[in-house]
Formats: C-alpha cells, sequence, structure tokens
C-alpha cells in the first residue's frame, strides 16, 4: 500500500527551519521512504541538505538544489535539473508559503505581492513547467499544500496569506478538472495548526514572542486538544501522491483536528 516505487517526486520546500520536522521535511523523507526517488529544493541549500543526507542515510534516493521558486528561470532550471538526474517526474509538491500579519490598510503594498509571489505564483511556476512533463509521461500527480486559513478565520490577522492560500485550492481545482483527461490529478492538502519549527516565528509575529502563550493557545482552538505535526500532513500527502488514490482530483484533505468544523 502507497508505495511509490519508481517514481520521481519534486519536492519544493524540503528544508526545515530550526530544529525538528517541517512539513516539507517530513513530506521529501516520507516520499523516499515509500520508495520514490526525490529532487527536493529550498531557498536555503543548507536546509535542503540536510534533508538530503537523512534520505540517503536511510537508504534513499535523493538531490536537492537551492532554489527560489517565486523566480520563473530558477523553477525552469530546477524542473530541468530534475528531469536531467532522474529522467522523469511523476509528482509534484508545492510546499513553499509564508505569513505575514497585517490588514489591507496596515499592509506594505510590497508585503501584498510578496505573498501572493509565494503562495500562489510559486504554485503557478512549478505547474507551467512540471505539467508539459507529466503530459508526455502520460500522467502524474500533484498536491498542493494550502492552508485552513483559506477556508475560514483562524484568529490571525493575515489577509495576504489568507487570500493565497484560497487562490491555491481554486487553482488547483480548477487546473484538475483541466488536466483530468490527460491522466494527471491535482489536489490540496490543507494543514490546521501545526507543530513544527516554524511556530516559533510565528509567535513573534503574532503574540509578541510569547511561545508558550501562543502554543497554548493554538491547542485550545483544536476540537481534539492539540496542534498536528509535520507527519499528519506528509501522510495525507502520501496519499494523495499514491496509486491508491488514483480516482480523487481537484479535492482538499483537511487536516486540522476538526477545527473548520467548530465555532469556537
Amino acid at each position: 500500500m502507497l508505495r511509490l516505487d519508481g517514481k520521481v517526486a519534486l519536492v519544493t520546500g524540503c528544508g526545515s527551519i530550526g530544529a525538528g520536522w517541517g512539513n516539507g521535511k517530513a513530506i521529501a523523507v516520507l516520499l523516499a521512504r515509500q520508495g520514490a526517488k526525490v529532487y527536493g529544493c529550498d531557498l536555503q541549500l543548507g536546509l535542503a541538505q540536510a534533508t538530503c543526507e537523512l534520505i540517503r542515510d536511510e537508504g534513499g534516493v535523493a538531490e536537492v538544489q537551492a532554489a527560489d521558486v517565486t523566480q520563473a528561470e530558477q523553477v525552469g532550471q530546477l524542473v530541468q535539473a530534475c528531469e536531467e538526474r532522474f529522467g522523469r517526474i511523476d509528482i509534484l509538491v508545492n510546499n513553499v508559503g509564508r505569513s505575514e500579519p497585517g490588514d489591507p490598510v496596515a499592509m506594505a503594498e510590497t508585503v501584498w505581492d510578496e505573498q501572493m509571489d509565494v503562495n500562489v505564483k510559486s504554485a503557478f511556476l512549478t505547474c507551467k513547467h512540471v505539467l508539459p512533463v507529466m503530459e508526455r509521461q502520460g500522467g502524474g500527480a500533484v498536491v498542493n499544500i494550502s492552508s485552513i486559513a483559506g477556508l475560514r478565520y483562524i484568529g490571525k490577522p493575515q489577509v495576504a496569506y489568507a487570500a493565497g492560500k484560497a487562490a491555491l485550492m481554486q487553482m488547483t481545482r480548477t487546473t484538475a478538472v483541466l488536466y483530468a483527461a490527460k491522466n494527471i490529478r491535482l489536489n490540496c492538502v490543507v494543514p490546521g495548526l501545526m507543530a513544527t519549527p516554524l511556530v516559533r516565528r510565528l509567535a513573534d509575529k503574532y503574540a509578541n514572542g510569547d511561545y508558550e502563550g501562543f502554543v497554548a493557545t493554538r491547542n485550545k482552538q483544536v476540537p481534539m486538544g492539540r496542534m498536528g505535526d509535520a507527519w499528519d500532513v506528509a501522510n495525507a500527502v502520501l496519499f494523495l501522491a499514491s496509486d491508491e488514490s488514483r480516482y480523487i482530483t481537484a479535492q482538499e484533505i483537511v487536516v486540522d483536528g476538526g477545527i473548520t468544523a467548530a465555532t469556537r
């Protein structure tokens, strides 16, 4: 079940900031454990290399490079490098994203533009280059990482992030319909509040650095009483990337401990 032997996975944002497991790191390692050859990228090469070393230490196959996937030229080079190294791309995971605080009045226009670039344009650019590869091969699976912020307000003033993640979901649905007859599936994993190394940075942005208080608040928001973690996200990605989900496209799997179904 859920094996990926013989498949090549391109994972963006495969590094993890700080100690522990970020979503991209867990995704890349899990896909490799299930047999995929992983080609990963991150803004910081050292973070990508740390993930690559973990995969290789476990006997997996991986290559990584630095890339800014908001830049068309770098995305083109990334996809070309993956094809040249492994000969194909069966799975694309768009994992990059970033949240900045602000409402339309308080937020600078440059911040809005940057948020749209990293949360939406990045996936547009990778799809632009990878979908033709998948079409030539006869199929493939794209998994985009969105957020429940694109579904409802979750207590943080992050208007651009929320708008970007909502746009990512609709881009995924629409593209999935357009490419369904070509045996290319596109779906989203929609994480809720996750306990990853990123939480410390979010506490600085949204809770004046009160990490413990920020974590306690996030845990209380979730009906299950706790945040999820990167492996919860990775397991959902694995399912959508595998042949077991071959009849699923234009959908979202919400991984949130019930928060979007609750009123608190």
